[in-house]
């Protein structure tokens, strides 16, 4: 596949194939796996591509430009939405990574990698690199990546755990070709079945130096840009609460879309109800606060980043501080639709069913975490927060 030439915006271009993304979904989610023609559409669009740096084929669009596409494609189905967001998020590595090797592993556009979290598997340092063996669960994506990743401690020759700046053990990120590792079917879930965020595992696979790095510190990138200056754990935040945002807003079009057809049993219909007719509002507007909220953060984290030095903490916070309030809103709203739509959404194939399982998967991942609150609240307190999720 050559590269794309994309003139349109990201978030015109996710408008744009909808239909190849509605069209997919239903196979997306019984066979989890991504029907031919919609991944051939994600990766002609450059949607994955989105946070990958421009010197290895990529875009590299403002967060919040990033989350609106993201947004938009959780409009259609939050399974595309999450792996798109998976995807983003781990091309972020590039910026990390010797110049020839980002360019190697993203020069097919095709190419997306995938992995799960970190765990308490280690390498073992060896000359010109790195063995390891272990497995990792919940990687989104991995059954259509190009290349996969794991994120170790490492061991020294020594037996000793190398150490980061902090002076706690180092986390350090190996790549490899999807092939090298074992894919283990565990996904059955209750949503965001299409993401077939599976278990994997390698054995003795050595990895050479070139091929692994560090995220910790975004001091450490190679790759210089105010997008860099985010920590990855903020842009996965940000991916996060897009898909939520997606989701929710398409559930209250699908509500307000009901309100218009539907009269329950004797009752009127319920856009004359003038309850529904202020839940509506309200929910419109909380969706509408909490976006607007989101950009304006993620805007003025922007104007203030620096193209070497990283986000200073007060920012960080207040990007979790954004990405936890549009997640919390997001989950009310799509609540709140689903119960005041009734019956009408218990159904397979409503359009509340799919995006009310996709929702509540999406609010049990680490970045839905309400003790995000919790630590935003110490540093506007003044207390030294811990920095781990920020």
């Amino acid at each position: 596949m050559d590269m794309p030439v994309l003139t349109e915006d990201p978030v015109a271009r996710a408008k744009g194939i909808a239909g190849t993304i509605a069209a997919a979904a239903d196979a997306l989610e019984r066979t989890q796996r991504f029907p031919a023609p919609l991944l051939s559409a994600m990766h002609e669009t450059g949607l994955f591509r989105l946070l990958l740096p421009r010197a290895a084929g990529g875009e590299e669009v403002t967060p919040w430009v990033y989350a609106d596409a993201v947004a938009e494609v959780a409009r259609h189905d939050g399974s595309v939405a999450w792996c798109m967001f998976v995807a983003n998020s781990s091309a972020l590595i590039a910026a990390y990574l010797p110049e020839d090797v980002a360019a190697e592993i993203f020069a097919d556009p095709a190419t997306s990698v995938a992995w799960g979290p970190p765990n308490a598997h280690r390498a073992r340092a060896v000359p010109g690199g790195y063995r390891v063996t272990g497995r990792w669960d919940f990687a989104s994506g991995c059954r259509h990546a190009r290349w996969m990743g794991a994120h170790c401690h490492v061991e020294e020759p020594d037996g000793s755990l190398r150490l980061n700046r902090a002076g706690r053990p180092t986390i350090r990120s190996l790549l490899f070709p999807a092939e090298k590792a074992t894919l283990i079917h565990t996904w059955d879930v209750i949503g965001l079945r299409g993401t077939a965020s599976d278990s994997y595992e390698v054995n003795d696979l050595f990895v050479p130096e070139a091929y692994s790095t560090t995220r910790e510190d975004p001091r450490l990138r190679r790759e210089p840009g105010r997008l860099y200056a985010f920590t990855q754990q903020g842009l996965y935040a940000v991916g996060v609460a897009a898909v939520a945002m997606g989701l929710a807003e398409a559930m209250l079009d699908a509500f307000m879309a009901l309100a218009r057809e539907k009269t329950p049993r004797g009752l009127g219909r319920l856009a004359d109800n003038a309850v529904v007719q202020g839940q509506i509002a309200r929910m419109t507007a909380s969706l509408g606060a909490a976006r607007a909220y989101l950009t304006q953060t993620l805007r003025e984290a922007w104007d203030g980043a620096d193209d070497r030095e990283p986000l200073d903490v007060a920012a960080r916070v207040q990007v979790r501080l954004a990405c936890a309030q549009a997640i919390l809103a997001a989950n009310e709203v799509s609540d709140r639709c689903y119960k005041a739509a009734g019956v009408s959404a218990i159904f397979e194939g409503s359009a509340f069913n799919r995006r009310f399982r996709d929702m509540h998967t999406l609010l049990q991942q680490i970045q839905s975490r309400e003790a995000h609150f919790e630590a935003v609240g110490q540093m506007l307190l003044g207390i030294e927060p811990a920095t781990e999720f920020l």
